[in-house]
């Protein structure tokens, strides 16, 4: 997790500021249409400093895209704890609960999306990979769950992110209701 607990030096404290800011706006508008100055206006310091802070686009976005796996993990850690020494198959389900909640925060989801789409550029792909990597074991340590049970909690992840981004869950027609059947959404119960 970043140091926000702790006291925060005037240059931490912003690095936060704007990593909250890239998250926001990398979200809103993807990696590649996405200016600095963008970030900057969000976390109200010039972009300069955004440069001082971050020597280029694609480590803000990393940086960024860090956050939000951070919070995934952090997240999971939470739905697990609800679940206790349950089985791994209740303790999935608990974290696939908290996850969904997370989401609903659309800028986390949306961050997620657009990185898979920007993952032509090796640091974000690394940055992918390495949460991805983060969240599997976590998945797979904490719930105690056989491999398969794993690797469909993470795919049902990411079938529940093409569900809210294309709003499928409301959208008419039964291939919709066959791909949103039995998903927790956002928001939804």
């Amino acid at each position: 997790m970043t140091k926000r607990g702790a006291t925060l030096s005037t240059s931490d404290a912003r690095r936060d500021a704007v990593v909250d800011a890239a998250v926001a706006e990398f979200a809103r508008t993807g990696f590649h249409s996405t200016p600095i100055s963008a970030v900057a206006t969000r976390a109200a310091i010039s972009p300069a400093y955004v440069f001082k802070l971050f020597p280029g686009k694609v480590s803000l976005f990393v940086a960024a895209l860090d956050r939000c796996y951070e919070q995934v993990v952090h997240a999971l850690s939470n739905g697990a704890a609800r679940a206790g020494d349950a089985e791994p198959e209740k303790i999935l389900y608990e974290m696939g609960g908290a996850y969904a909640d997370l989401i609903a925060d659309r800028n986390l989801l949306m961050l997620q999306v657009h990185a898979q789409s920007a993952a032509d550029t090796p640091e974000i792909a690394d940055a992918v990979r390495r949460g991805l990597q983060r969240v599997t074991e976590f998945a797979r340590s904490r719930s105690g769950a056989p491999d398969d049970q794993v690797q469909r909690f993470l795919a049902y992840g990411q079938l529940c992110h093409l569900i809210t981004t294309l709003d499928l869950d409301t959208h008419p027609g039964d291939w919709a209701a066959v791909l949103s059947a039995g998903i927790r959404h956002p928001g939804k119960n």
